[in-house]
């Protein structure tokens, strides 16, 4: 099996080459590390992220690419938008992508048909695909930008309180320079 690696650009990676897939394909249980959660919480800008797993089936596609379908789940660490404060949330993202190498036309049943280019199949890169970068990527995906605790509810400043207004204290300073020039 791949050892997992760190990197900059990828917290967590599982390189897999299309030489590691059998005909039959190959099944993958990945569980984050400490270290690889603390690594893909900082890129993803998460609070924490005390759970990282991931499963996929990766077949052989067409000529020389790969199917890969699964699921990555979490549980993230977020700051709720309103309060401030601390809160988790589960990510479960189902994960169905298509590798071929690059211009590789896409093949349904051993027969070439044409894409959409919105649904065009992702590129191999050095001949395999990076199954913690997958996971990642989905991950973030995933997230919601604008995490909120059940129970918080925002109240908005009255509309006639002057004081609260985002430019109250201009507003001030103004009147009192008018005020002066009298």
């Amino acid at each position: 099996m791949t050892r997992p690696q760190h990197s900059s650009k990828r917290p967590w990676s599982v390189p897999l080459t299309l030489r590691d897939v059998p005909e039959s394909g190959r099944h993958f249980d990945l569980f984050a590390d400490k270290q690889t959660r603390a690594a893909v919480a900082e890129h993803a800008g998460l609070a924490a992220l005390p759970r990282l797993e991931a499963s996929f089936d990766v077949t052989p596609h067409g000529r020389g690419g790969l199917h890969v379908v699964g699921r990555v789940s979490a549980t993230v660490g977020q700051t709720c938008v309103v309060t401030l404060e601390p809160l988790e949330n589960e990510i479960d993202e189902a994960i169905d992508l298509v590798f071929t190498p690059a211009g590789a036309p896409p093949v349904i049943g051993g027969t070439e048909v044409e894409v959409p280019a919105a649904d065009e199949p992702e590129t191999l890169i050095g001949g395999g695909v990076d199954l913690g970068e997958i996971a990642t990527e989905f991950l973030i995906l995933g997230l919601d930008p604008y995490p909120r605790k059940p129970d918080a509810i925002f109240q908005s400043p009255e509309a006639g309180e002057d004081s609260t207004h985002p430019f109250a204290a201009l507003a001030a300073l103004k009147k009192r320079q008018r005020g002066g020039e009298r």
